[in-house]
């Protein structure tokens, strides 16, 4: 299983947000490029690279800041964050970003989307910001009446095969997971990232035992830069379950 570091940027800085509020920011470090050479220099195969700026204005921000990473970093890059035009997926795509994250565009103009897979296929996920079983869109200040299961499934119909779910309720609380919340949606048998709420090593192996039911990464952020999860510990924790996985099927 991925363990997939996380870098929210907004006005250039690398931040995160306690449950999306724009007002309970903390400031981590002026250098996303250092942050994420750092992470790679930890093992990181992925980084999970969001806009907030760009989440809320509706079209990326900080591209510059992206781009720079990218030429830093060898590792794959996931990044989101206001990505609601095929034009602004030709030009990620062009900067050399593995994977491109829909979030809000994949609930009100799902065309794009469909435009979108014919042209980059796999490189497209689709995030899915959830609030008590509900889609939350645009920088989450909007709840919708979308059951965030039945979505799930209604995409994969669509030929997404990844999504990213992140609980509302859990992002930056360092409160631990919600693993039925995680279960459910893997109902809809798409390959999972789960993301909120990891907080210690204990919520790691937690995730990790997801895996069976269609988990395939975890996005990990605070508890990262509070220094509660090493990322390392985390990378060989995954290591050792996947090895141990292995060995029992060999018997």
């Amino acid at each position: 299983m991925l363990i997939i570091p996380a870098i929210d940027i907004r006005a250039g800085k690398c931040v995160r947000l306690r449950r999306g509020r724009l007002e309970e920011e903390t400031i981590y470090s002026n250098d996303p490029v250092f942050i994420a050479k750092m992470f790679q220099s930890k093992g990181a195969q992925r980084i999970h690279i969001v806009d907030l700026d760009g989440a809320f204005a509706g079209s990326p921000q900080n591209l510059s800041v992206v781009e720079s990473i990218r030429k830093a970093v060898s590792v794959e890059l996931e990044f989101g964050g206001g990505i609601r035009k095929i034009e602004t997926i030709k030009k990620i795509s062009d900067m050399g970003i593995d994977k491109i994250i829909f979030g809000t565009v994949s609930v009100f103009d799902p065309d794009v989307v469909k435009k979108a897979l014919k042209k980059f296929k796999k490189k497209i996920i689709v995030a899915l910001d959830v609030l008590d079983g509900k889609i939350a869109v645009g920088g989450w200040k909007e709840i919708t009446q979308y059951d965030a299961l039945e979505f799930a499934k209604d995409i994969k119909k669509k030929g997404i095969k990844e999504i990213i779910v992140t609980d509302i309720k859990k992002d930056g609380m360092m409160e631990g997971p919600n693993i039925e919340g995680i279960k459910r949606i893997c109902e809809s048998g798409l390959s999972v990232i789960a993301s909120a709420g990891i907080s210690v090593i204990d919520d790691v192996k937690k995730v990790l035992s997801l895996e069976k039911y269609g988990v395939s990464g975890m996005i990990i952020g605070k508890a990262i830069y509070a220094d509660s999860i090493k990322l390392e510990d985390a990378i060989k924790e995954a290591q050792n379950s996947g090895s141990s996985r292995r060995g029992c099927s060999a018997c």
